[in-house]
């Protein structure tokens, strides 16, 4: 239940995590969050009209902004972030690495309620929730120190009176438009290297999953990052898209999302000549190799294919077995998977929670276990097998989004690196072998932006994350992840 300022304990077996401690919350023309376990509406999440968004403006947490599109958004963002930007871009790095490293620390401090509150909006295993949580964190805790490293560069002058310097400057008021799968990591590792560079960002979360950004905001509040430097703006979701891409005021556009519309966006992001990072769709192959260690491969296919149900862009969206061990690759998948429990995530020992909502179900050769609507209802998906799978199958070209493993057949490392490749999408990919020059070989003639060899996991802050092809454009994390949010003077 909410009292009248939105403020909500929601309550889960006897686990209770308060949504908006403090902001100010308004309760018409909302938006119903639900528990995709259970189908409960959560709260209701307002998108705030004329009088609210003035109310808004005047508050000290108008960091949390609500805009109605019918009250013209584009309006909104030239009056408001013209002078944002000015204000926290002349804090010293010092000083906006301290307030990034507060940040981390509040994160890491509530991590089990952040961990609670995204398990109730978006399904994932309470396990798996809190471990996004510190990966979402280790984004922010990395940028606090690379705050402190933004160099420019002298150059030799052509002449003896003449000095010749580049300044690395905030490129602006950033656009963040970010997914419901991971709902604080996608947010994290843009909004943290951004302000690291002394940008302002304007986050727009999925309207599926927006608790988890509106709590990280707060925390950022809490920690002395000012009212303004991160804006999270609630409403429809073409409509910001639209105001974001038409002000002139917002000066970098990144999404994480799918390739349809990363592409809308790019053409969008055009009119005004705004820089654009996009994270779009993947098709991964997992590649098992016959000299494979088979428990190493299974631990790793498990891990890159079934993490989040399945709803990741660097899944393992082919799972590709030298013919020599496919029979018993595929056995031992099969039985894996089925001894994988699906339920709540607050559930004991649960690995895999519900997909996001029906439209995820109906989304999703032979049939080796699962392939349909699990006993649980609501949203909830076997985890499925299918052997025997071609790569001209619509299954193999598409990226499918949940949790069903096609199992495919190669011959040899050419036929494997072209099957891989035969794709639009450029992501992630996977090898898995006892060979060293193999794993140097194959990585390298493998047409996408991460390669992980004998690991299913491989996403970290310190190293870049990002896609070749249609996958996208730009990179994030690491010391690379600065370099979007920054122009050369």
């Amino acid at each position: 239940m909410a009292d009248e300022y939105g403020r909500t304990e929601c309550c889960y077996s006897s686990k209770q995590c308060r949504v908006y401690p403090e902001s100010r919350f308004y309760r018409k023309m909302g938006n119903e969050v639900t528990n995709p376990a259970t189908g409960e509406v959560i709260t209701n999440v307002s998108c705030m009209g004329g009088r609210e968004r003035c109310d808004c403006f005047s508050t000290r947490y108008s960091l949390i902004r609500y805009f109605s599109p019918s009250y013209s958004l584009y309006d909104n963002l030239n009056k408001h972030f013209s002078f944002l930007i000015l204000a926290w871009s002349k804090q010293t790095a010092a000083e906006r690495s301290k307030c990034l490293r507060k940040w981390y620390d509040l994160i890491m401090a509530h991590k089990e309620e952040l961990g609670q509150l995204m398990t109730l909006e978006q399904g994932k295993p309470l396990k798996e929730a809190i471990g996004e949580v510190g990966y979402g964190a280790s984004f922010i805790e990395f940028y606090a120190e690379e705050a402190k490293r933004v160099y420019g560069d002298i150059i030799p002058a052509t002449l003896p009176d003449r000095r010749l310097f580049v300044l690395k400057q905030p490129v602006g008021v950033v656009g963040a438009i970010t997914p419901w799968n991971f709902p604080l990591a996608m947010i994290t590792r843009k909004v943290a290297p951004a302000l690291a560079c002394g940008c302002t960002v304007v986050v727009k979360p999925s309207e599926l999953t927006p608790l988890t950004a509106l709590a990280a905001a707060d925390l950022s509040i809490q920690a002395g990052i000012p009212p303004g430097a991160v804006n999270v703006v609630m409403g429809n979701a073409s409509d910001i898209g639209e105001a974001l891409l038409a002000s002139p005021q917002v000066r970098k556009i990144t999404f994480t999302g799918s390739t349809a519309v990363g592409k809308k966006l790019m053409a969008g992001a055009a009119s005004t000549v705004k820089k654009v990072s996009l994270e779009l769709g993947g098709n991964a192959p997992c590649i098992i190799f016959d000299d494979a260690d088979l428990d190493v491969a299974l631990k790793g296919a498990l891990a890159t294919k079934f993490r989040n149900s399945g709803q990741t862009c660097v899944c393992a969206n082919r799972i590709l077995v030298q013919e020599g061990i496919y029979d018993k690759f595929a056995n031992a998948f099969s039985n894996a998977v089925s001894s994988m429990k699906v339920g709540d995530g607050f559930g004991e020992g649960v690995v895999q929670g519900p997909l996001i909502n029906d439209a995820a179900v109906h989304k999703g050769a032979k049939v080796l276990i699962g392939g349909k609507k699990h006993s649980l209802g609501m949203t909830f998906f076997e985890p499925t097998v299918i052997t025997d799978v071609k790569s001209e199958m619509l299954l193999s070209r598409e990226e499918v989004f949940g949790p069903v493993a096609p199992v495919l057949k190669f011959k040899t490392e050419e036929e494997a690196i072209r099957m891989a490749n035969d794709t639009n999408a450029g992501l992630a990919a996977y090898i898995f072998t006892s060979s060293i020059k193999r794993s140097w070989r194959v990585s390298e003639a493998l047409e996408y932006g991460l390669v992980g060899v004998n690991e299913g996991l491989i996403s970290t802050e310190v190293a870049p994350f990002g896609g070749v092809k249609q996958s996208g454009l730009g990179r994030e994390g690491s010391k690379y992840g600065m370099d979007e949010y920054l122009e050369g003077h």
